[in-house]
């Protein structure tokens, strides 16, 4: 007679992922999908700006960077008095001198970029701002301890070749200190967001966007004498201090709380090549084709960086 088989008893292991465990791990994946989207929210307000400026009638860099502070001073202003009603000031003073520092970072990101493209070209400074993700990466790994995945150091490196390939047609050697200066912006950025990083547990840090807007006013008000704008340019100029700048820069501060440094500086790119198709479609200003391919690679890449991000274990939030 042949014998049945019997099924064979399967031993059972206690999981080792607890409820607890489990609701941990689907907060932090929301936690990090609410940075990776408030951080792509504050990519597209920034990236208006190359079309807004393109509207006004101002010649004048340091009058717009002095018309637009002042406008972000009062919408944030806004903001937060909505926010914390009569404790507003106390909120504002209590981001204290890691406050003052992150606002002086900011602002020296305006000024940077302007004393750039008056002694550079236009592609030169975009290129080497674009570098801003390996400066943040770098500075994390350094002063936060964060540990940067492969799969992001990957994507930065494609992302800059893209960035590249989509102003190479307009690089050159350009003047050394205009090249010095142009990295100024992704250095002083970064150290920005490593305050941030470093404060999202402590302390309300949006009012340093507000102490960035009065430092940019005051450098620039000298500056920019005597002043000249129309009424069609207080217009345009109160959506770049509101929406572009303002609105942005409180995007960007509040999803440093759930992002790590890498991922942030890897998705303010976005930034640099949507702002060309703004410009296309506002203006009729086309982008070349090897430009439109450039910031194909790019957006691939960082597509490809958060599909690895949701299937694996989520950056440090």
């Amino acid at each position: 007679m042949i014998k049945k088989e019997q099924p064979s008893e399967r031993i059972s292991f206690p999981s080792l992922i607890t409820p607890e465990l489990e609701g941990l791990r689907t907060q932090e994946v929301r936690q990090h999908r609410k940075g990776i989207l408030l951080m792509v929210g504050a990519g597209l307000c920034w990236s208006t700006g190359g079309v807004l400026v393109r509207s006004v009638s101002l010649t004048d860099p340091w009058e717009i960077v002095l018309w637009r502070s002042v406008f972000m001073v009062l919408f944030l202003f806004t903001v937060l008095a909505f926010w914390h009603r009569k404790n507003v000031f106390t909120k504002i003073a209590e981001v204290g001198f890691q406050g003052a520092l992150s606002g002086f970072f900011l602002a020296s990101t305006f000024f940077f970029f302007i004393l750039s493209v008056t002694r550079n070209t236009v592609a030169n400074t975009l290129v080497l701002m674009s570098t801003g993700p390996f400066f943040v990466a770098f500075f994390g790994m350094i002063f936060l301890t964060e540990r940067i995945p492969l799969r992001t150091w990957i994507a930065i490196a494609v992302a800059l070749s893209g960035i590249t390939l989509m102003f190479s047609e307009g690089l050159d050697k350009g003047q050394s200190l205009g090249n010095l200066l142009a990295l100024g912006v992704p250095t002083a950025f970064s150290l920005n967001i490593i305050i941030l990083r470093r404060a999202k547990t402590h302390v309300d840090m949006v009012p340093s966007v507000m102490l960035a807007g009065i430092f940019s006013i005051l450098v620039a008000l000298p500056l920019a004498w005597p002043l000249t704008p129309t009424l069609r340019d207080f217009s345009v100029l109160g959506i770049m201090g509101c929406i572009q700048l303002g609105l942005g820069c409180i995007l960007m501060t509040i999803a440093t709380r759930h992002l790590s440094a890498g991922e942030v500086g890897l998705l303010a790119l976005l930034e640099t090549i949507l702002g060309p198709i703004w410009v296309w479609l506002g203006i009729g200003e086309r982008p070349t084709d090897i430009a439109l391919i450039g910031g194909v690679i790019v957006i691939g890449a960082l597509l490809a960086n958060e599909w690895l991000a949701f299937r694996g274990k989520p950056e440090i939030t």
